[in-house]
C-alpha cells in the first residue's frame, strides 16, 4: 500500500506478504498444480480485501515467471478473476528486467553511469544494462533459485554430481549471446532476497542497520560463502543471520547462479540495492500520471 505521487519515494505505507513459492508448485507437464493455484487465488483474495479495507484508489496486480511459464497459465488467470475479481496481469521477462532496472537506477542515480542489474527470483534470472532509465538490453533466463532447486537439487545438502549437473546447466544458459552486451559497465548492482542473503553471509551490514547502509557482494566473498553453504543442510542454514527459513533450501542454487553470472559478465563486485521489481512497477505507474 503506497501513498505517493509522481516524483515521490515509493515507500510502502502498509505491507502484506504471503509466500507462495509458485516456482516450486509446477507439475511434471509444467502446469501450476491445484495446490499452487489454490494458494494464488487465496493470496489475491486477501490482497484485494486488504486494499479495500485500507481505501486503496487503485489496485495493481501482477505475476512473474512461475505463472508466466505455467502451461495452464490462461486457466489459472481466469480462475483468479472469476473467484476474486482481481485482473492479474502477467509481466514478460523483459518487462520484469526493465522495471527492476528502473528501480535500481532511481536508487543509485545518474552517478552510477552505465549500469548493470542482476535479479535472481524464484523462477527466473533477470539481467539488464544501460546508461538511461530504460535499459538498452534486458534479458530473462530460466535460472530462478526455486526452479533450479526443484529440478536439480534433490538431496539436502546435494552431492557433487548434482552440483556439477546444475553448474553445467547454468553455464549453458548463460551462453545467451545478448549477455555480451552487458559487459563493460561502470557500475554493477544486484537486487532480490537471494543476493541480499548471500551478501549478508559474506559480511555485509545486517538489515538492522537500515536501508541506507551500503552493502556489496564480491565474487571472492560469494565463492567462500558458496563453499560453506553447499556442505550444510538447509535447516542449519536457516539459523544463520540474514537467511529466512522459507528460502534457505534454495539459497545454494541462487549462489551457483550468482557466481556463474558474475564470472560470465566479468563482474568482481555487486552493489546491493534494496529496491526491486515492486518499486519498479510503482515507479512506472507514477511516471504515467500527469502532474495536473
Amino acid at each position: 500500500m503506497v501513498d505517493a505521487h509522481r516524483g515521490a519515494h515509493p515507500w510502502p505505507a502498509r505491507s502484506l506478504k504471503e509466500r507462495l513459492r509458485l516456482a516450486e508448485q509446477l507439475g511434471g507437464a509444467g502446469e501450476l498444480t491445484v495446490a499452487g493455484a489454490d494458494a494464488l487465488v487465496k493470496a489475491c483474495a486477501q490482497a484485494k480485501a486488504a486494499a479495500e479495507e485500507l481505501g486503496a484508489e487503485e489496485l495493481m496486480a501482477f505475476a512473474t515467471s512461475a505463472v508466466r511459464d505455467a502451461t495452464n497459465s490462461a486457466q489459472v488467470l481466469r480462475r483468479v478473476y472469476e473467484e476474486t475479481g482481481v485482473d492479474l496481469k502477467v509481466l514478460s521477462g523483459e518487462d520484469e528486467a526493465r522495471m527492476t532496472f528502473l528501480a535500481v537506477r532511481r536508487w543509485f542515480g545518474w552517478s552510477a553511469g552505465r549500469l548493470m542489474v542482476l535479479d535472481i527470483g524464484g523462477g527466473s534470472l533477470e539481467l539488464a544494462a544501460g546508461i538511461d532509465e530504460s535499459p538498452t538490453v534486458a534479458v530473462s533466463l530460466p535460472l530462478g533459485a526455486g526452479r533450479l532447486t526443484r529440478r536439480w537439487l534433490a538431496a539436502d545438502p546435494p552431492g557433487a554430481a548434482e552440483l556439477a549437473a546444475l553448474e553445467s546447466y547454468v553455464d549453458e544458459q548463460l551462453m545467451h549471446r545478448e549477455l555480451d552486451e552487458l559487459r563493460g559497465c561502470e557500475f554493477a548492482a544486484a537486487t532480490s532476497k537471494t543476493f541480499r542473503s548471500l551478501a549478508r553471509l559474506a559480511g555485509a551490514a545486517p538489515s538492522g542497520d537500515g536501508l541506507w547502509a551500503p552493502r556489496a557482494l564480491t565474487r571472492r566473498g560469494l565463492h567462500q560463502v558458496r563453499g560453506f553453504i553447499q556442505r550444510i543442510p538447509s535447516a542449519a542454514l536457516a539459523e544463520l543471520d540474514g537467511v529466512s527459513a522459507s528460502r534457505a533450501h534454495q539459497l545454494l542454487a541462487g549462489a551457483v547462479v550468482a557466481e556463474a553470472a558474475m564470472r560470465r559478465l566479468g563482474v568482481d563486485e555487486l552493489r546491493i540495492c534494496p529496491w526491486a521489481l515492486r518499486e519498479g512497477v510503482i515507479l512506472t505507474r507514477l511516471d504515467q500520471l500527469t502532474t495536473g
